[in-house]
């Protein structure tokens, strides 16, 4: 299958007492971005939900493993702390390696919890890095 009838994605998959989410996409920030749905997708369906605000944040870290952390951790943090959930993510790169990260939020009560909520990224089997063909993959468990 050639690059030009690859499709962007995410999937969840069973792992011991976690969650591990898988995405692949052409580019690094678009992967990034799945990962984020990935994640909303395996506790919350908010597809058909409205933003009631958006959030943009510059993220960066030693490591495109370690900004996928980063990603998920920021989303789980708003969940606990500020009670919000995407319903849609963008992410494109930013100056020195980061990326720019922009949410379309809503609060948690508009959502319909499907799942057990996240806690943590785990630091242990990050990957995030593109194939020999170029096409980026990550993955990353999720304490839940």
């Amino acid at each position: 299958m050639g690059d030009a009838t690859r499709i962007a994605g995410h999937r969840t998959v069973p792992h011991t007492a976690d969650l591990r989410i898988e995405a692949w996409a052409a580019t690094r920030e678009e992967c990034l971005a799945e990962a984020v749905r990935g994640l909303v997708d395996s506790f919350a369906a908010v597809a058909d939900r409205q933003p009631y605000r958006r959030e943009s944040r510059v993220m960066s870290a030693r490591s495109d493993e370690d900004l996928l952390a980063a990603l998920v951790d920021e989303v789980i943090y708003r969940l606990d702390a500020d009670g919000e959930v995407p319903v849609s993510v963008a992410v494109r790169a930013a100056r020195g390696g980061g990326v720019t990260v922009s949410l379309a939020l809503v609060p948690v009560a508009a959502a319909e919890i499907t799942g057990a909520v996240p806690k943590g990224a785990s630091l242990s089997e990050l990957r995030c890095a593109p194939d020999a063909a170029g096409w980026w993959s990550c993955a990353v468990t999720v304490d839940v």
